[in-house]
Protein backbone atom coordinates (compact mmCIF):
# COMPACT_ATOMS: atom_id res chain seq x y z
CA UNK A 1 0.00 0.00 0.00
CA UNK A 2 1.46 3.53 -1.14
CA UNK A 3 1.81 5.81 1.71
CA UNK A 4 -0.48 9.12 1.73
CA UNK A 5 1.65 12.19 0.69
CA UNK A 6 1.00 16.17 0.55
CA UNK A 7 2.18 18.48 -2.09
CA UNK A 8 4.38 21.81 0.14
CA UNK A 9 5.85 24.33 -2.16
CA UNK A 10 9.23 25.93 -0.55
CA UNK A 11 9.75 29.09 -1.37
CA UNK A 12 13.58 29.99 -1.68
CA UNK A 13 14.06 33.81 -0.62
CA UNK A 14 15.45 34.40 -3.88
CA UNK A 15 12.00 33.43 -5.35
CA UNK A 16 12.73 29.67 -6.48
CA UNK A 17 9.78 27.16 -5.85
CA UNK A 18 10.20 23.80 -5.03
CA UNK A 19 7.16 21.42 -4.90
CA UNK A 20 7.78 18.85 -3.24
CA UNK A 21 5.42 15.80 -1.98
CA UNK A 22 5.74 15.11 1.71
CA UNK A 23 4.74 11.99 3.03
CA UNK A 24 2.33 12.08 5.54
CA UNK A 25 3.23 12.55 9.14
CA UNK A 26 6.72 13.98 8.55
CA UNK A 27 7.37 17.38 9.46
CA UNK A 28 7.58 20.46 6.29
CA UNK A 29 11.46 19.85 7.78
CA UNK A 30 11.64 16.32 6.74
CA UNK A 31 9.96 17.17 3.51
CA UNK A 32 12.62 19.96 2.99
CA UNK A 33 16.08 18.11 4.32
CA UNK A 34 14.71 14.45 2.16
CA UNK A 35 14.57 16.76 -0.85
CA UNK A 36 17.46 18.95 -0.62
CA UNK A 37 15.68 21.87 -0.01
CA UNK A 38 18.51 24.72 0.54
CA UNK A 39 16.73 27.21 2.53
CA UNK A 40 15.65 24.52 5.60
CA UNK A 41 19.18 23.43 7.54
CA UNK A 42 17.57 21.58 10.48
CA UNK A 43 21.06 21.71 12.68
CA UNK A 44 19.20 19.66 15.52
CA UNK A 45 17.16 17.01 13.43
CA UNK A 46 13.56 18.24 14.45
CA UNK A 47 14.38 18.16 18.31
CA UNK A 48 12.83 21.57 18.98
CA UNK A 49 16.88 22.56 20.05
CA UNK A 50 17.35 25.31 17.42
CA UNK A 51 15.73 27.50 14.62
CA UNK A 52 17.54 26.32 11.49
CA UNK A 53 14.09 25.85 10.27
CA UNK A 54 12.64 28.72 10.31
CA UNK A 55 9.80 29.32 8.09
CA UNK A 56 7.22 31.42 7.04
CA UNK A 57 3.95 30.20 6.49
CA UNK A 58 1.69 31.61 3.75
CA UNK A 59 -0.96 33.88 5.08
CA UNK A 60 -3.60 30.83 3.18
CA UNK A 61 -2.58 28.60 5.71
CA UNK A 62 -1.75 29.98 9.26
CA UNK A 63 -4.92 29.06 10.21
CA UNK A 64 -4.86 25.19 8.91
CA UNK A 65 -2.12 24.27 11.17
CA UNK A 66 -1.81 23.80 14.77
CA UNK A 67 -0.18 26.60 17.04
CA UNK A 68 3.10 27.33 17.84
CA UNK A 69 3.88 25.36 21.15
CA UNK A 70 5.61 27.53 23.68
CA UNK A 71 8.43 26.11 23.52
CA UNK A 72 8.97 27.24 19.37
CA UNK A 73 7.56 30.54 20.69
CA UNK A 74 10.55 30.95 22.96
CA UNK A 75 12.77 28.84 20.19
CA UNK A 76 11.47 31.42 17.42
CA UNK A 77 13.35 34.16 19.38
CA UNK A 78 16.31 32.46 18.02
CA UNK A 79 15.88 32.95 13.89
CA UNK A 80 18.34 34.70 12.39
CA UNK A 81 15.89 36.00 10.14
CA UNK A 82 12.97 38.73 11.17
CA UNK A 83 10.22 37.00 12.86
CA UNK A 84 7.04 38.11 11.16
CA UNK A 85 3.64 36.88 10.79
CA UNK A 86 3.38 33.25 10.16
CA UNK A 87 6.60 32.44 11.37
CA UNK A 88 7.19 28.86 12.47
CA UNK A 89 9.31 26.13 12.87
CA UNK A 90 9.13 23.80 10.33
CA UNK A 91 9.88 21.00 12.34
CA UNK A 92 6.90 21.01 14.50
CA UNK A 93 4.81 21.10 11.08
CA UNK A 94 3.46 17.29 10.76
CA UNK A 95 2.23 17.05 7.08
CA UNK A 96 -1.13 16.00 7.03
CA UNK A 97 -3.79 15.21 4.08
CA UNK A 98 -5.43 18.53 5.46
CA UNK A 99 -1.98 20.18 3.90
CA UNK A 100 -1.86 19.38 0.43
CA UNK A 101 -0.93 22.65 -1.00
CA UNK A 102 0.90 24.15 1.98
CA UNK A 103 3.26 26.93 1.03
CA UNK A 104 5.94 28.23 3.03
CA UNK A 105 8.77 30.92 2.49
CA UNK A 106 12.31 30.29 3.61
CA UNK A 107 14.32 33.07 4.90
CA UNK A 108 17.12 34.51 3.92
CA UNK A 109 19.87 33.17 6.33
CA UNK A 110 19.25 30.27 8.69
CA UNK A 111 22.45 31.53 10.43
Amino acid sequence: MEQAVALVTYIEHDGSRYPVEVAEGDSVMQGAVNHMVAGIVGECGGGLACATCHCYVDAAWVDKIEPPSETELEMLESTSSPRRPGSRLSCQISVSAALDGLVVQLPETQF
